[in-house]
């Protein structure tokens, strides 16, 4: 079947006019999206077909190969479009993603219960050891089958057409509650006058009465609920009713009227019991975690349990102390309120370690940043990256690099987008417009990345100034782009961050060490104005200030955790949303529970964004980072054989192998709590009879 591709559309072509065949943004338009995700449907659907009809026995070639290689038409339109919906979007691009939504659960609910694909699939997995298979051709025929066997292709009858229905219905819910989001941050806007600032860094006060005068407010000052915003609003302002009036807004969002995720989160949470349950799996998180080093949700309570336990302690302490600074501070007895913390905390941080993030950012000028971050790669694997503005980008704030290794070998494209704007959801994200694989004509078809972010942006007088929490921002994403970008494997679906849920933070949880390294830091940190490096003494304060709070910060992780695992556990529907959550979280929770303050409505990485029954896997992975970290720590920071075996054991092989196993090559043995406990100052010493993590 020959289905001819428009003439008009680039995306319905591979883009080889193009530098490095990236993606042609300004040629693009959204009158051109639906058109080339039909015809990418069509043109899978005919691949799939002729795999079904073929009359040879099943082979792994015949078969397994050639379902890889089906739909590159369709993830080619696909690989530009969701990265483009979060990061550029508009309410034209979010309607065509519901109809695109649908349209995309059934194709791929067609695929997993096409029983004549099924059939030949299982052919092949139940004769494998007749076929000449290497390691990752032995890990793509079984995440293939378990792909199948997951997704309801052993279903039969009528439970075949309630697993389409329930997939739909949950494809389209997950699709709306990430755009209530968005579009409810959106509507958030606070006009402040000058006597309202108090205690705010001039960067914020800025940055607020440009926000004010383009929109017609001069005089005025605009806060936003962005991320950049918010957060420095409550750390600096002085005004305890604006911070309060900031946190339960920002907390209230998508709880009520238009945009309220509140009946989504609980069907969402009912459609996926019932769909682990027709699959035959007691929970969803049961079903999830087949393919996980957990495993099983035991591991996951066991892991989580086992960190509450270790820094409860701790947390009492740091919450009396606080507590006692705060009421000294202000002369009278003061309970702290949630959104008093991030006040409080950094005032007694600055006391007692005469740290102030605001005083760093002069420090953290973002291209100089840039050149840091970047350069971490250069020492430890060699990689150099140039601007190349002939390589198109979608917005004017992005720019693209060329990565090339040690030998000028070309590596991938990385763009980077750091700045806010109403068209970028918030937070931070590492995205691809096109995966790592090996070519039918054996070629390596390098990656394309993205890393997004949303940085304080530059003022008229000012570049952009980060603070060391957005530089470490910077460096977690940039670790999931070296994991896409030194992908060396065979097969698209098993390269890069293609691996378990959580093994995939351990790249970029990893990164985040340097930030305290001072033989880092004075390879980039210098005054953005005078050239002077950063002065030993705020090295000095960072590295004392960085395990302050460190038993509050688990334990808000722990609450995520502990939260996520409640909803995908539920054995019948949830009826009273509110009170499943605070019950969920009170083992862990720091403070009482705020009225109209929720999580859930929120909580886009497991209701919009695949971390489903996985949000654990933050701690889990942390787990790996520290224990990793101080390999490096034992041999030296930038050591390269010490690099060189994290690279080739790690960020090379995807998904090709059991990451427990890519773990133990590298280090030599499973993980421990050991050196994050360490590493957080909540043990002195290493502990030899703390268990390793639990995946039984």
């Amino acid at each position: 079947m020959s289905i001819i591709a428009s003439a008009n559309n680039p995306l319905e072509s591979n883009f080889d006019s193009t530098i490095h065949n990236t993606v042609p943004f300004s040629k693009i338009d959204n009158s051109m999206w639906e058109p080339a995700i039909d015809r990418g449907i069509e043109i899978a659907n005919s691949e799939i077909k002729a795999i079904v009809e073929n009359p040879e026995d099943p082979t792994f070639d015949n078969t397994i190969k050639a379902l890889e290689a089906t739909g590159a038409d369709l993830n080619r339109v696909l690989n530009v479009f969701y990265p483009l919906l979060s990061a550029n979007s508009d309410d034209e691009m979010m309607e065509i993603s519901m109809r695109a939504s649908q349209k995309l659960s059934d194709y791929s609910t067609s695929i997993t219960l096409n029983e004549g694909l099924w059939q030949r699939v299982k052919a092949v997995y139940d004769n494998r050891d007749n076929f000449k298979l290497d390691a990752e051709d032995v890990t793509l025929l079984q995440h293939t089958y378990d792909s199948f066997a997951l997704s309801g292709a052993k279903l039969v009858g009528e439970d075949r057409e309630k697993f389409r229905k329930l997939s739909a219905e949950l494809s389209e819910l997950t699709t709306i509650f990430g755009q209530n989001v968005l579009r409810e941050l959106n509507t958030y806007e606070v006009l402040l006058d000058a006597s309202d600032l108090s205690g705010l860094p001039e960067s914020s006060v800025t940055a607020a009465a440009e926000a004010a005068k383009a929109k017609g407010h001069d005089g005025k000052y605009l806060f936003t609920l962005d991320q950049p915003v918010y957060t420095a609003f409550l750390k600096y302002s002085d005004r305890r009713d604006l911070r309060e009036k900031m946190y339960r807004m920002y907390s209230a969002r998508n709880t009520e009227g238009q945009y309220s995720n509140v009946e989504n989160i609980k069907r969402i949470a009912e459609l996926r019991l019932q769909i682990a349950q027709l699959l035959g799996s007691k929970t969803y998180a049961d079903h999830s975690l087949q393919r996980t080093m957990a495993e099983k949700p035991a591991a996951v309570f066991d892991l989580l349990d086992r960190l509450r336990t270790a820094y409860t302690p701790a947390l009492k302490k740091e919450m009396a102390e606080l507590t006692d600074f705060a009421s000294s501070l202000e002369g009278h007895k003061i309970d702290l309120m949630p959104w008093d913390y991030s006040f409080y905390s950094n005032k007694l941080k600055a006391e007692k370690y005469n740290f102030d993030e605001e005083a760093m950012r002069p420090y953290f000028e973002l291209n100089n940043v840039i050149d840091g971050v970047f350069g971490l790669a250069t020492k430890l694997y060699g990689l150099n990256f140039s601007e190349n503005k002939d390589i198109e980008v979608y917005h004017p704030d992005v720019k693209a690099f060329e990565v090339s290794d040690a030998n000028g070998k070309y590596i991938g494209v990385i763009y980077t987008d750091f700045f806010p704007r109403a068209s970028k959801r918030p937070g931070a994200w590492m995205t691809g417009f096109k995966d790592q694989y090996i070519t039918a004509g054996g070629d390596n078809s390098r990656p394309h990345v993205s890393i997004v972010m949303n940085f304080t942006k530059p003022t008229a007088d000012t570049p952009s100034l980060l603070t060391p929490y957005e530089v470490e921002t910077f460096l977690h994403e940039f670790g999931h782009a070296l994991h896409g970008l030194l992908a060396d494997t065979k097969y698209s679906s098993l390269s890069g961050t293609s691996v378990y849920r959580d093994f995939v933070e351990l790249p970029s949880q990893f990164n985040e060490n340097y930030l305290t390294e001072k033989e880092f830091l004075d390879s980039f940190a210098k005054h953005y104005i005078t050239g002077v490096a950063i002065p030993q003494q705020l090295v000095d304060q960072l590295v004392a200030a960085s395990r302050y709070g460190a038993a509050y910060a688990c334990m808000r992780q722990l609450a995520f955790g502990y939260l996520d695992m409640a909803w995908h556990t539920i054995s019948s529907p949830v009826d009273d949303a509110v009170e499943f959550e605070h019950k969920a979280i009170e083992s862990v929770k720091i403070f009482e529970p705020v009225e109209g303050a929720l999580i859930s409505p929120q909580f886009s990485h497991i209701f919009a964004g695949g971390y489903a029954a996985g949000y654990y896997s933050y701690k889990w992975a942390e787990v790996l980072d520290a224990d990793a970290f101080a390999e490096f720590k034992r041999n030296g920071i930038f050591d390269r054989k010490t690099a060189e075996s994290f690279r080739k054991n790690v960020l090379s092989r995807g998904g090709t192998e059991n990451p427990a196993e890519l773990y133990r090559r590298f280090r030599g043995q499973d993980p421990t709590i050991d050196a994050l406990l360490l590493r957080d100052g909540i043990i002195s010493e290493p502990e030899p009879t703390i268990a390793p993590v639990n995946r039984d």
